[in-house]
């Protein structure tokens, strides 16, 4: 009888710049007030990057923390994949410059653009190269520097993101835990109620792109809310109905955090008590592919995770994408 192999996280990290903004920095830039921003997001405070810090600056030290955790060499890691909406360049891959900056010789990787999902596609993703058996350590980076693609002269996006980092290694286990199942979607009908208009083949950097703003995050909140309120709690009751538990089995559920009354109304709809979800938005705001890794490693960090609990995992961003995952918590 052939054994299952399955992917099991063995190392979590995460990093945010050490500059701190909070609501009332906000306040002397755009109209708003630290007030409306708490009652409607659930922010006080986000990170936002030095002027020579860029997402893969972020990722090294996530990777470099992933590794000395572990314990083992860069040159152990077989594959690197950077979750990000934001990277360096459009080439090379942020994950070709953390492979270059952490010495990981022997592995290959890609970035890979799935917005607040992404870190949820990357764990797919990464799990399958394990189950098949052919590799042994993957590292997954989520990551994004919010800060280089926000106007802050726009009151409906500056307040939300943040800048941060976050990450895990991924490694094979025969003993039924890990990452046991997933549910991801995608609608393109979507996309532009959230995005960058400008930078890629379709529109390219120009004077006039430049000055009308279109290299800048732009969103449709009201629509992009309700989207994101039935999305997000959708797929959780879904992952949950499927292997069948109810919000008593879940021990921690840690979701995007993108806003308060979104984690709210899904934590609601899958019977999950309030102490059972992880929320950290006041600290960190939206750091998009971040949110779910800086989260991982805070309840990790903090003892909130302990060896056999089971985990829900759930995002929702721009795309649309969206998705849950459903982990059994095995110590390294």
């Amino acid at each position: 009888m052939d054994i299952k192999l399955n992917a099991k996280i063995t190392s979590t990290a995460h990093y945010v710049p050490e500059r701190v903004m909070t609501n009332f920095e906000l306040e002397k830039l755009v109209d708003t007030s630290d007030e409306w921003i708490r009652t409607r997001t659930g922010i006080s405070q986000r990170h936002i990057a030095a002027e020579n810090e860029a997402s893969s600056d972020l990722s090294t030290r996530v990777a470099e923390q992933l590794l000395k955790k572990r314990g083992i060499s860069a040159e152990e890691i077989d594959i690197i994949i950077v979750a990000t909406v934001t990277p360096d360049h459009f080439a090379p891959s942020t994950a070709a410059l953390v492979q270059n900056n952490i010495g990981a010789s022997n592995a290959w990787g890609f970035d890979l653009s799935g917005a607040c999902t992404g870190y949820l596609y990357g764990l797919e993703t990464g799990s399958k190269f394990i189950s098949c058996g052919k590799y042994n350590k993957v590292m997954v980076i989520g990551v994004d520097t919010m800060s280089s693609i926000l106007d802050f002269t726009d009151r409906d996006t500056c307040v939300l993101f943040g800048d941060g980092a976050g990450g895990a290694i991924l490694e094979p286990t025969e003993s039924g835990a890990g990452i046991l199942d997933s549910i991801l979607h995608m609608d393109g009908a979507g996309g532009g109620l959230l995005h960058v208009p400008g930078g890629g083949s379709r529109m390219p950097a120009t004077i006039e792109s430049v000055n009308a703003k279109q290299h800048y995050i732009m969103q449709d909140g009201k629509k992009v809310f309700r989207f994101a309120v039935k999305g997000m709690a959708d797929v959780s009751e879904k992952i949950m109905a499927q292997n069948n538990l109810t919000g008593d089995n879940i021990s921690l559920f840690i979701p995007h955090q993108a806003n308060k009354r979104i984690i709210d109304a899904a934590a609601k709809r899958c019977n999950i008590s309030d102490n059972k979800v992880l929320i950290n938005i006041d600290r960190f705001g939206n750091t998009t592919a971040g949110t779910i890794p800086i989260a991982m490693n805070e309840a990790i960090e903090t003892g909130r995770i302990k060896d056999g609990d089971t985990i829900l995992l759930a995002a929702f961003g721009a795309g649309f994408t969206w998705g849950s995952m459903l982990l059994k918590w095995e110590a390294p």
